[in-house]
């Protein structure tokens, strides 16, 4: 039996001809998601046919109140997952109103990078794994853990199935089918070494794509969290102690890397990135001193290494990589509350620019 408040949610509008638009946008923070929804006449599919919006920076710390307009300029579209129909999702970036990008404006410089015609070229894919922490409302504990109180050590909980040892997993179906639903490269997903954290993975995609399908793919878990009265948090780590923290591992190739012989270019790029490791590590996430201690999976932030499958590396090269002799490689050092158009871009400016 449906209640009245699901029927009107699942109203069908197909009737009206007209869609809703949610313009999503990063906040002041960097990590807050905004969004609100405007009526268009009907179905769109290009974003260069969407209207310019504005929103009152003053209220995201992105404005002064003298002059607080800030315009949405709309980058890509994806179907909405949560009204369905025609109805559709709209990842923006922000800019002033003289048409200058406002300072938090990390797409408008990442595009710059893989605008640029040596990056084009090598066609650089990346593929993100976005790991993320659920936590009680109320109390912002994580999920499954004892009230005040701790489980048992890490250890049966990665990949793991059974009521005492993953919770959370509708939350994550749910993320997994509606990120499928909307069009997004949603690659997997997987309980974590820590209880009560989790994993999905965007599938290499190409350039500003990535940052902007991640920037999506979390927009949608924060709403279906928000259904379910649940925290979602990428926090780098959550719970201090002996506990995992909270990544989003970067894996990166350019098409060089992927052709017979592309493992000396992955070596160099890795020597690349070793030189700039500290401006690397600046950009990879606030609070991620935390994480990067040499334990739990981790390399020392202040030290940089890479080695092949080794997840205590910096920089870790896949067996496959090496056996083959071409791939990709994997940068460990971004941490789960990273900017991924800072980090993508920061990626390919360091190795191919």
């Amino acid at each position: 039996m449906t209640s009245p408040l699901s029927d009107l949610l699942n109203l069908d509008l197909s009737d009206t001809k007209k869609i809703i638009a949610e313009y999503i946008w990063i906040g002041g923070s960097g990590m807050d998601i905004r969004s609100k929804a405007r009526t268009l006449p009907g179905p769109v599919s290009d974003p260069t046919k969407l209207p310019k919006w504005n929103y009152d920076g003053s209220s995201t710390d992105q404005a002064a109140g003298d002059d607080s307009e800030v315009i949405l300029y709309p980058q890509a579209i994806f179907k909405d997952p949560f009204r369905k129909g025609n109805n559709i999702l709209v990842m923006c970036d922000a800019y002033r109103p003289a048409g200058d990008p406002i300072p938090t404006n990390n797409r408008h410089k990442a595009v710059k990078i893989f605008d640029h015609p040596n990056v084009k070229a090598e066609e650089p894919w990346f593929g993100i794994e976005q790991e993320y922490t659920l936590l009680k409302k109320d109390v912002k504990w994580p999920l499954g853990w004892p009230l005040g109180g701790f489980p048992g050590p890490q250890g049966p909980y990665y990949c793991a199935v059974g009521a005492d040892k993953a919770f959370g997993r509708d939350i994550v179906d749910a993320h997994y089918k509606a990120c499928l639903y909307s069009g997004l490269s949603i690659g997997g997903a997987n309980g974590e070494v820590m209880p009560g954290q989790w994993e999905f993975q965007i599938s290499p995609t190409v350039g500003i794509g990535a940052g902007d399908q991640l920037w999506v793919a979390r927009y949608i878990l924060e709403r279906i969290t928000e259904i379910c009265g649940v925290i979602v948090s990428f926090d780098p780590k959550p719970i201090q102690g002996d506990w995992n923290g909270a990544a989003a591992h970067t894996n990166f190739s350019t098409k060089s890397m992927r052709k017979d012989g592309g493992l000396d270019l992955i070596k160099e790029a890795i020597k690349k990135l070793e030189v700039k490791h500290k401006q690397h590590i600046a950009a990879y996430g606030e609070g991620n001193e935390r994480r990067l201690t040499g334990k739990h999976e981790t390399a020392d932030i202040n030290t940089f290494s890479w080695g092949v499958a080794d997840r205590g590396a910096s920089v870790r090269v896949g067996r496959d990589t090496e056996k083959e002799g071409k791939g990709y490689f994997e940068d460990r050092r971004p941490s789960s509350n990273m900017d991924p158009y800072l980090v993508t871009s920061m990626i390919a400016e360091t190795t191919i620019l």
